[in-house]
């Protein structure tokens, strides 16, 4: 088949290189325009962008695909490359614009999503995130026929995955976008036999993944120990959570209940109540959690033993 590819991001990325190494045809790709990124803020291409560069597929960057948006000239461009290229499919997997209805309808075979999340849980832009935030067990891949709706359209094929006791949106996104790869390349597999028998979503425990915003990293010591530290996980790598020590924001990256301190007697939720041994503990709104791995302004991550080591005013 001809299968043109919209995605961004690292997740997108793997699935365009199990698609390149496919038996199908990729005459185009769409990605986000170059952003500036790093110290230097230089413009910096997406990692589908790259990839799709170095194979030499034409890319389109279109910073809108609305013809009667913001930025019309561009969405024209995109409708004549996806119209040229004779598409039986394009696949869709982060990559950041919504699809008006006439990129749905320019394909043959429409649109498929490689969605984070096994449908309905988590429909929306943070599907990773919110799992692990949320203290769920397990998660997985869904690969989903497009429709005008956010994430609403027929199912094709799903698997799931466990979310394992240490796992962070770091950890559990590269597991899910090479479990995204495999399960397009069997959906195209039982497109192409006819087999595929699509799946109306339940009504029922429909969840929306809102996008994660930066405001949403101080840490809020009120909460309880168990909640704080799914968060932690969940943020990382972005937008990471922090605390305020010594005038200065602190980066918390990883973590643990303190299990042999439930409820300390007294303490007020955000006080230190250790910091020897190696342990950093700070009371919550329910139980005290340990502090393992910290970054400083314009410092590196480091376990919490080196932290006290450098900073050694840290009183409990």
């Amino acid at each position: 088949m001809r299968v043109a590819f919209a995605g961004t991001p690292e997740f997108a990325r793997v699935a365009l290189a199990a698609l390149l190494t496919s038996p199908h045809a990729v005459p185009l790709v769409l990605t986000q325009p170059d952003r500036p990124a790093g110290r230097g803020m230089k413009l910096q291409s997406s990692a589908v962008k790259q990839l799709a560069v170095a194979h030499g597929v034409p890319v389109v960057q279109s910073r809108s695909l609305r013809l009667d948006g913001k930025f019309p000239d561009e969405a024209h461009a995109a409708q004549a490359a996806l119209q040229a290229a004779d598409l039986d499919l394009l696949v869709v997997a982060a990559y950041g614009l919504i699809l008006p209805q006439w990129v749905l309808d320019t394909p043959r075979h429409g649109c498929l999503n490689i969605h984070g999340s096994l449908l309905p849980r988590w429909r929306g832009a943070a599907p990773i995130h919110r799992a692990i935030e949320a203290g769920d067990t397990t998660t997985g891949i869904t690969i989903m026929q497009m429709d005008a709706g956010l994430d609403t359209g027929a199912m094709l094929l799903s698997e799931t995955l466990e979310i394992r006791p240490g796992d962070s949106t770091a950890t559990l996104h590269d597991r899910l976008a090479e479990q995204g790869a495999r399960l397009l390349m069997q959906t195209l597999d039982q497109l192409q036999a006819a087999c595929l028998q699509p799946r109306t979503q339940p009504l029922e425990g429909v969840n929306y993944a809102h996008k994660i915003e930066k405001a949403e990293g101080p840490l809020d010591w009120s909460q309880p120990a168990a909640v704080l530290e799914r968060r932690i996980r969940a943020f990382d790598p972005f937008p990471g959570c922090t605390t305020e020590w010594a005038a200065q924001t602190v980066k918390v990256w990883r973590a643990a209940v303190a299990a042999d301190s439930p409820d300390p007697a007294g303490a007020v939720p955000g006080q230190v109540l250790r910091s020897d041994g190696g342990v950093l503990r700070f009371a919550c709104g329910q139980g005290a959690l340990d502090l393992l791995e910290l970054q400083v302004p314009g410092g590196k991550r480091v376990a919490v033993a080196d932290f006290l080591l450098r900073h050694p005013q840290v009183k409990g």
